[in-house]
């Protein structure tokens, strides 16, 4: 009995692998070269999100049997940022508004990286990225196209990936530094 209080669920494991592979991902040198991202706390958070979001995506073509593997992965994100904000030297107490927040920047991205991708439109995905991931700086519209092929092809990539694989915390990434 007391066995089962203390282990850990296999899926957990399976989200640490995939948020890590998200994270060295993330890190790509091209992101921030060709990719313009701004290699700071706010453009590796918002590199992160947009990886950690195309994964989720990707887990929910599913079903059910991936709502508790999403729930870790997120989860596994904020307590990774959590963590990160403490070294960082953030306050105990700023440490839960700042996650809150983080946390609704997240679901804000989502919904924009969502109708981005749902209306099928470059042009719209790259107004959600300039947005989302560029924030407040200028990106010449050849990089927001960079970027806008990226997040499709990505897609389309963990799309074919079976779900055994990402079940089993799998994943492969398009390089950015590959496209054309």
């Amino acid at each position: 009995m007391l066995g089962r209080l203390f282990r850990t669920d296999p899926q957990r494991a399976v989200a640490d692998s995939l948020y890590v592979q998200i994270v060295e991902q993330s890190r790509q040198p091209a992101f921030y070269t060709k990719g313009c991202v701004a290699d700071s706390v706010d453009g590796r958070f918002d590199l992160i999100v947009l990886n950690v979001f195309l994964v989720i995506r990707r887990l929910k073509q599913d079903g059910q049997t991936s709502e508790r593997l999403c729930q870790y992965l997120f989860d596994v994100m904020f307590e990774n940022m959590d963590a990160s904000l403490r070294e960082m030297g953030v306050g105990d107490l700023s440490v839960s508004k700042k996650i809150k927040a983080m946390a609704e920047a997240f679901y804000g991205r989502v919904s924009a990286y969502e109708d981005g991708l749902k209306t099928g439109d470059d042009s719209v995905l790259s107004q959600k990225l300039q947005r989302n991931l560029y924030r407040d700086a200028v990106v010449p519209s050849d990089v927001l196209g960079l970027m806008a092929r990226y997040v499709r092809r990505q897609e389309t990539s963990l799309a074919q990936q079976p779900s055994h694989e990402l079940n089993a915390g799998h994943v492969r990434f398009v390089i950015l530094g590959e496209l054309t």
